[in-house]
């Protein structure tokens, strides 16, 4: 039987292979690193250019909020205080005035049962949104049910909320009920 021995004090290795392998792999991580720096470096010039926009739009915005408080201090002045007030009721009337009572009736025409009744209504401008306040009338609480139903569902109308309720009494034989509703009605 034989026993390999070697007797060199340093034996031969078949280092080679390892050795290339460790070489392209630190070749492929130096490259991968130069790509990360490089992306990092694009960031941050392009972080830098949307911090500069950014500080131009604030400049900007500052500029036109010290221009509006002079505006806004010369409109709040007592000589111009009568003017200014003037002008909003005008504007808020204007508002008022635009909403077509042709309109709302004929859309209420087509959504309202036939079994109640329009008491009243009151419509009321809140910025582009028009309110309707309705109170309504009928002989038992399911038509009004119905009607509600109708304008939850209704394209024009929208977010119908019933406020108040009242039973019928001996001078007055009907359920009333008061409702408000949004109305998609342009102004």
């Amino acid at each position: 039987m034989k026993i390999p021995v070697n007797l060199a004090s340093r034996p031969f290795r078949k280092d080679r292979a390892v050795l290339v392998g460790a070489l392209g792999i630190c070749a492929a991580l130096l490259a991968t690193l130069g790509v990360l720096i490089s992306l990092a470096l694009a960031d941050r010039a392009q972080s830098a250019d949307v911090r500069g926009e950014l500080s131009r739009l604030n400049r900007h915005i500052r500029a036109i909020q010290v221009e509006q408080a002079k505006v806004d201090a010369v409109l709040h002045q007592p000589d111009n205080a009568e003017v200014l007030e003037r002008s909003v009721f005008l504007n808020a009337l204007l508002a008022r005035k635009g909403i077509s009572w042709t309109r709302i009736f004929s859309d209420l025409e087509e959504i309202v049962p036939y079994n109640v009744k329009i008491v009243q209504i009151r419509p009321s401008v809140n910025g582009q949104v028009v309110s309707l306040d309705m109170a309504v009338a009928s002989e038992s609480p399911q038509p009004v049910i119905q009607l509600m139903q109708a304008l939850g569902q209704s394209k024009i109308f929208s977010n119908p909320v019933p406020k108040t309720y009242q039973a019928p009494s001996q001078s007055e034989p009907l359920y009333h009920y008061q409702i408000s509703v949004d109305y998609a009605q342009k102004l």
